[in-house]
């Protein structure tokens, strides 16, 4: 299936919102004839390919009034399914509620149900993320669920100096650096969870902080270990994370804000050649604050749409 989905959301005076715009359009490659669509303005069904359709709303999006169409059903599974991720330390360091532990939350606060699961559906798994958290912290040997009468909580193997066999350390002695690293490392390979491409979209805020700048190499790679079952996006400030020739232009979007305005685009064309041409990694123009952002002026700025890439981060 392709297709395009997108909205509008505008400010109403003396606060509240409404949906100016809405529209959606899909088709299946192997059906050319048969096409899926619709557009809603401010409340108002304006064009669609629906016999009946329900009702629309000003104050809130029509994809949610169709979820229940089949032709629409997949758009909402996609949108919803997504994940996006600021992990909290403390969220992590609390004794938590156990759950289902199929999706990792927001801030990590069902953590250690995510992990119990990964260790019952997918114990390969749950290995290669210890594998990778022992190389991001030296002397971690491993971590599981355990529960705390109603609660739950991780414990975490390490190797103390002078003893034969690894200590064990509740999650509420480890340190920030140690929980976000699970946390993410969670996050990114928990796609799965005994279900095929549960988490479509992978979305983490600063991954790198609270990390040693040395665990960098070992981040970069599991985020392309993550890669090859969701797509996965990164924002970051560290030029130690961007800090390898193997990142491509095609991976990186610049942000720039000026004068109240966000804008995200593919890098300009002085940066996009300065990588092509190994003259600087990225980091290294992140440095030099040379990672910008196209101008609308700038060449085949077209050749390339914003968010469009699958591999990549």
């Amino acid at each position: 299936m392709e297709g395009v989905y997108g909205f509008r959301i505008g400010a109403r005076p003396r606060a509240g919102y409404v949906v100016e715009n809405e529209v959606c359009r899909l088709s299946r490659p192997e059906a050319l004839a048969v096409e899926s669509f619709y557009q809603v303005d401010s409340g108002q069904v304006i064009r669609t390919s629906l016999a009946s359709p329900p009702v629309a709303a000003s104050d809130r999006l029509y994809l949610v009034n169709v979820s229940g169409l089949g032709e629409f059903r997949p758009v909402y599974d996609a949108l919803t399914h997504m994940a996006f991720y600021n992990l909290n330390p403390d969220r992590i360091r609390d004794l938590q509620n156990p759950d289902a532990g199929e999706i990792l939350r927001r801030d990590g606060g069902n953590l250690a149900s995510v992990l119990g699961r990964l260790e019952r559906d997918n114990p390969a798994l749950k290995t290669r993320i210890e594998e990778y958290l022992s190389k991001v912290v030296p002397g971690i040997r491993g971590a599981r669920a355990v529960s705390v009468g109603p609660k739950e909580t991780i414990v975490f193997r390490q190797e103390i100096a002078g003893s034969s066999q690894p200590w064990q350390f509740y999650a509420s002695s480890m340190s920030d650096g140690t929980l976000r690293a699970l946390g993410i490392l969670v996050a990114l390979l928990q796609p799965g969870n005994g279900q095929a491409d549960r988490v479509p979209l992978i979305a983490i805020e600063e991954p790198e902080i609270a990390l040693h700048p040395a665990a960098a190499g070992v981040l970069r790679a599991s985020l392309r270990d993550a890669c090859r079952r969701a797509q996965v996006l990164v924002t970051s400030h560290s030029p130690d994370l961007l800090d390898d020739p193997e990142i491509s232009d095609e991976e990186i979007l610049a942000v720039i804000a000026e004068q109240g305005e966000t804008r995200i685009a593919r890098l300009d064309p002085a940066g996009r050649s300065a990588i092509r041409d190994r003259l600087y990694t990225p980091g290294e123009l992140l440095r030099l604050d040379h990672l910008r952002p196209e101008q609308p002026g700038d060449q085949d700025r077209l050749t390339t749409p914003s968010f469009a890439w699958k591999d990549g981060f």
